[in-house]
């Protein structure tokens, strides 16, 4: 379809400098959550990290080299979200071609790792010492994805797309209050560990410059010699050491669990290229990671679910209605089925068809809410309204992760969900090295979810844990339309889909559906919701259906891009949450 079809097609849904010298004092970069223009787009959770993805476009790269250089930045200034010790899923759209590519740079279990992983004495380790343990590091895959992305679908070296990230962590930046916060909440563990302690506490004050040295040499040596410096050299060495003996203080109380990761485990590490799922919804083609990721899957068939509803006809509550439960059903079955496609049998296909997602829509009812944990569905053989073996409630996963968004001026675009898990990952930072090692292992079902009903997600070795990272892209006949993510744990599905609904369907501006409450059902008996959602008059006439609520803090920390009808590029973040993003063009008009 010609370029002016597609335009005309999209209308009615879409109506939207160089670094300082090292050393000199950083001027915090301005906070915007939207911005319009042309010459390509970044949205991140931080302005530093999208001041250096703009200047890379402007200074002739692509999406894919601006989103390395922003994921490197994001590790200097969001160090408790992503990082060198994380990983993550990245998907990219080819504007010449109109093919999308995804990445899997998930983390791996040791080799030495077993169904009992996390279980002593017969029961599962409690969550919290899991997480502050060498236990819970995966194998890394950041440094690898960054390197893999650029040679597959870059313009520039790994050395050139690190330079802007080495910089800023030598020459430092200013600390917000969001920053502050998270070395507040995670003081007691980090002061238990003494590289940790040494790098963050005491809380660095808001305002003032915080300087990361060993992290910039460590970026640095990968510049010299690639991802190879972490999987096969010295950076590699000083993480196996981190992970098998923590740095502990003598003085510390908590018992803080040594890891079986091993220089083998780094060596056979890869980052598979790996078909993105699709789900047709709305006559657009909507694309994300597939497993270990459950993201595509599960916002795939939410989206299957709700395609029986014209929800831009229902009510405000009906829409809602019917957003939760189509969630509620989608992690059933999520729970049930996806794992790593290495080790488990997974039906990513059968669970992306319309006829298995129209067997699990009869279930939902327009005047009473369904009650969690609802059974899953077999996908494998769809009967209407039938379930297969018994319910169970989502396992926990960790919220700290993060997202952006990319486009450049030839079209190309990437959305790349990284993380370190928990919000500090691991807490222990590697000596010497300036950055902390993920606790992505706590991804994996302690003991199975379901007794007696196979679970495809316990540990394993070489295994990667599934996860919930849905960074995402929209088509309309191979044109981009509209892409997105965002940290949050199993919410980043909800939240996923809330937006794309509301963008979609209910015909809000991409700023607006960002910004609205937010509230996520995940086959639990009860909906996790902001507080702002259960101030609405629908979440009221919501409970009166049967749903019941949860308070809780913010849900997610969307960024994305859309193209507008006449060229133009809209970055988009969160006005309020994790402090507001930030939204930057190369052009702003």
């Amino acid at each position: 379809m010609p370029r002016s079809s597609v335009v005309s097609a999209l209308a009615a849904l879409f109506l939207v400098a160089p670094l300082a010298p090292a050393l000199a004092q950083p001027a915090a970069p301005p906070r915007a959550p939207e911005a319009v223009g042309f010459g390509g787009a970044v949205a991140s959770v931080d302005p530093d990290a999208s001041r250096i993805g703009v200047d890379v476009l402007r200074r002739g790269g692509n999406a894919v080299d601006a989103a390395v250089a922003v994921a490197a930045a994001l590790g200097v200034t969001d160090p408790f979200s992503a990082g060198v010790g994380g990983g993550g899923f990245l998907v990219r759209y080819d504007a010449r071609t109109g093919r999308v590519s995804t990445l899997d740079g998930r983390e791996t279990a040791p080799a030495a790792a077993d169904e009992g992983l996390f279980v002593e004495d017969g029961a599962a380790i409690p969550f919290a010492e899991a997480v502050t343990s060498g236990l819970s590091v995966g194998v890394p895959g950041a440094p690898l994805t960054w390197q893999r992305a650029l040679d597959l679908w870059g313009t520039h070296s790994l050395d050139r797309a690190l330079r802007p990230a080495e910089e800023l962590a030598r020459r430092g930046f200013t600390v917000d209050a969001e920053f502050h916060r998270q070395v507040v909440d995670n003081a007691d563990r980090f002061a238990d560990l003494t590289s940790t302690a040494a790098l963050f506490l005491p809380a660095p004050a808001v305002g003032s410059t915080f300087r990361n040295p060993d992290l910039a040499d460590t970026y640095r040596e990968l510049r010299e010699h690639g991802a190879s410096a972490l999987h096969r050299g010295a950076i590699g060495r000083d993480v196996v050491r981190a992970v098998t003996e923590p740095p502990v203080d003598p003085a510390a109380t908590r018992t803080v669990r040594p890891g079986r990761l091993s220089a083998a485990d780094l060596r056979d590490y890869r980052v598979p290229e790996r078909e993105p799922t699709r789900t047709r919804y709305r006559g657009l083609d909507v694309f994300g990671a597939a497993p270990p990721s459950a993201g595509g899957t599960t916002v795939g068939e939410a989206l299957n679910v709700l395609e029986t509803t014209r929800l831009s006809a229902e009510t405000p509550v009906q829409y809602l209605h019917r957003y939760l439960e189509a969630s509620r059903l989608a992690f059933a079955d999520r729970d049930r089925w996806v794992g790593d496609p290495g080790f488990a049998d997974v039906p990513t296909r059968a669970l992306l068809s319309q006829e298995f997602a129209d067997s699990r829509a009869c279930l939902i009812s327009p005047t009473a809410a369904l009650t969690s944990p609802v059974a899953p569905g077999d996908p494998r053989d769809p009967r209407p309204c039938a379930t297969a073996g018994a319910g169970a409630a989502t396992p926990h996963e960790g919220t700290d992760t993060t997202h952006l968004t990319v486009a450049d001026k030839w079209g190309d675009v990437v959305s790349y969900t990284l993380s370190i898990e928990q919000e500090g990952g691991s807490g222990i930072v590697v000596p010497g090295r300036g950055f902390l090692l993920n606790n992505e292992l706590t991804d994996f079902s302690f003991t199975p979810v379901a007794p007696g009903v196979p679970d495809p997600n316990l540990p394993g070795p070489g295994k990667r844990p599934r996860s919930s990272m849905a960074p995402t892209i929209v088509l309309h006949h191979g044109e981009f339309v509209l892409a997105l993510g965002s940290p949050g744990g199993s919410t980043i599905i909800t939240t996923v889909l809330q937006v794309l609904t509301r963008r979609l369907d209910r015909g809000q501006g991409l700023l607006d559906a960002i910004a609205a409450p937010r509230a996520s059902q995940r086959n639990t008996a009860t909906t996790r919701a902001e507080e702002a959602f259960l101030a609405t008059g629908e979440a009221r006439a919501l409970h009166a259906l049967g749903h019941r609520f949860t308070a809780t803090g913010e849900i997610g920390a969307v960024t994305a891009v859309e193209r507008l009808p006449d060229g133009r590029w809209r970055a988009a973040a969160e006005p309020v949450r994790r402090g507001g993003g930030a939204a930057r063009v190369v052009h702003p008009r």
